[in-house]
């Protein structure tokens, strides 16, 4: 069995591991809520298991189920997601630090902005692994 993520972070360096170990994470649009009266945005992804990866014949490829969770959000934005469209997926690319918040890039242009004073963050994984024969990959750009 292996090891469960637990992260926290509370500034950018903590943020971007964060975001390395979410990248290629699938987020269905149903599975994301803004509490207002607590300050928190919530998210459950289908995780790529980057940290054990493998494959070329050496097998393991793995996804998981994780929670993320931000505290101290004031508000949510939302550009590129249609939120009538209950179950899209997106794929998340990124979590950025930004001028007074943070962004969750995705897949297609698509961005969450919360607007937080502070980065205030966790992750955790929700359940064991389980095997997918898919490994993310993107096209390189030309330059």
């Amino acid at each position: 069995m292996a090891a469960r993520l637990k992260l926290r972070a509370v500034d950018a360096e903590d943020l971007s591991v964060i975001s390395a170990c979410l990248q290629d994470a699938i987020v269905a649009a149903v599975d994301m809520a803004w509490e207002p009266a607590e300050g928190r945005f919530l998210l459950v992804a289908s995780r790529f298991c980057w940290e054990g990866c493998r494959d070329a014949e050496g097998a393991l490829l793995e996804r998981v189920h994780a929670g993320l969770c931000f505290d101290g959000v004031s508000a949510v934005r939302h550009r590129g997601i249609d939120r009538s469209q209950r179950d899209a997926l997106l794929s998340l690319l990124a979590l950025r630090p930004v001028e007074g918040g943070i962004h969750l890039d995705f897949a297609g242009g698509a961005t969450i902005r919360l607007e937080a004073e502070r980065i205030l963050c966790h992750l955790q994984d929700l359940d064991e692994p389980w095997p997918t024969q898919w490994r993310p990959s993107h096209p390189l750009e030309e330059g």
